[in-house]
């Protein structure tokens, strides 16, 4: 990687460039992974999905996600970051363009567990990327920045699914090979060194064994947990209350707007107040909002507490991925694996989320996985009773 320096292509002591580059790979990334919510309400009365099939379409790319953290981690410590994000680009190329063209919900499935997969490789050699440049107590922050341009990303990708809708899915999901080239050859010209680490299965065990490598990895899942039901059972209810895919994607594209300009500022207070300080603020208003997506009988009601609870839930991500990346490097393991249980952590809740919140919905009703996750919030914040973290790391 680039030596620090002082000079005017640099933001404190990380490249700029490398800054733009990163936030770049996510920004895409999210783009075509948030493509599928205005979709969903047609992919699901063209193909006749039950709740439940619509959840595991829905699961499809944490699922892959899931598998690939691991693996991803290992490329990113092994061969380095940049190898590892054009593996990534690539499997986002090549699954998106696939997800375009299908018509079968087999193939529909399989594109989206890849684009995972690659997700995964792409977050774990990006971010690993930055963080190895960031000075420790600008952590929070530098994470909050690349995770308002992801946000960004899932901005676009409701439109972008929206326009699919109007038009060609063909057309639009092809642009991904543009994009994806494009940021290969950026990453493939970015200067970079990198020492392989001996590191393995074992020790991420190890560090997943540590009390704070399982407490950040949880504050990582319960967001992700709360976000997987809102991804199937929001549009759903949306469309129910007659809203139309491209009403859909406005109300992803408002929470998402929301998300992205308060992500780098909660970043910021993480590093200077600690790190549950937005943490507990997110359990609170999380807790109360979920509790209310079931009770509008308008579409412009619930998008309202839609756009709440996603804001709720953005609260999390900057801070407890600094705080997973904090408490890996304290048990000796690589950036690189640090990401990996970012990955994976973050997979888990999504998958659950997404295809247990919509098998349960479906047995029940779509307010008994809300609740649940509400009472999780609930229970989080009474187990973080008393607990306290440093505000930065000197």
């Amino acid at each position: 990687m680039d030596a620090p320096s002082g000079g005017p292509g640099y933001r404190g002591h990380v490249p700029r460039r490398l800054i733009s580059l990163v936030c770049a790979i996510v920004l895409v990334d999210t783009m075509f992974y948030a493509v599928v919510a205005p979709l969903l309400p047609t992919l699901t009365d063209e193909l006749n999905l039950s709740k439940a099939a619509a959840g595991l379409l829905a699961a499809a790319y944490p699922a892959g996600t899931l598998l690939g953290s691991l693996p991803g981690g290992l490329l990113a410590a092994r061969l380095g970051p940049r190898p590892t994000v054009l593996i990534g680009l690539g499997l986002l190329a090549s699954s998106t363009l696939v997800f375009g063209l299908a018509h079968d919900i087999v193939l529909l499935d399989a594109a989206r567990f890849v684009q995972g997969i690659g997700g995964a490789c792409s977050w774990a050699g990006a971010l690993a990327w930055l963080i190895a440049e960031a000075p420790p107590e600008r952590r929070g922050e530098l994470i909050g920045t690349a995770l308002g341009w992801a946000i960004g990303g899932s901005l676009f990708g409701p439109v972008l699914g929206a326009l699919a809708e109007a038009t060609a899915p063909e057309l639009v999901f092809s642009s991904v090979v543009v994009f994806a080239g494009a940021l290969a050859v950026w990453a493939a010209r970015m200067p970079s060194s990198h020492l392989p680490v001996a590191q393995g299965a074992a020790d991420v065990l190890a560090a997943v064994r540590r009390a704070e490598v399982r407490r950040a990895m949880w504050l990582m899942s319960l967001p992700a947990l709360g976000f997987g039901v809102l991804s199937v059972l929001g549009p759903l209810r949306l469309s129910d209350l007659g809203f139309s895919s491209a009403a859909v994607g406005a109300t992803y594209l408002v929470a998402a707007g929301l998300e992205a300009l308060v992500s780098p500022v909660v970043g910021r207070l993480s590093d200077r107040r600690g790190r549950l300080v937005p943490i507990r603020r997110g359990l609170v208003a999380a807790a109360v909002v979920l509790l209310t997506v079931t009770l509008p009988a308008s579409g412009l009601l619930l998008a309202a507490v839609i756009v709440l609870a996603a804001v709720s839930l953005g609260l999390f991500w900057a801070p407890a991925i600094a705080m997973v990346s904090d408490a890996a490097e304290d048990a000796g393991l690589a950036l690189g694996f640090a990401f990996a249980l970012v990955n994976l952590a973050w997979a888990v809740g999504q998958v659950s989320g997404a295809g247990i919140g919509g098998a349960v919905a479906k047995l029940t009703t779509d307010a008994v996985p809300l609740a649940a996750v509400s009472a999780l919030c609930l229970l989080t914040l009474m187990a973080l009773r008393g607990a306290r973290l440093p505000p930065a790391r000197l």
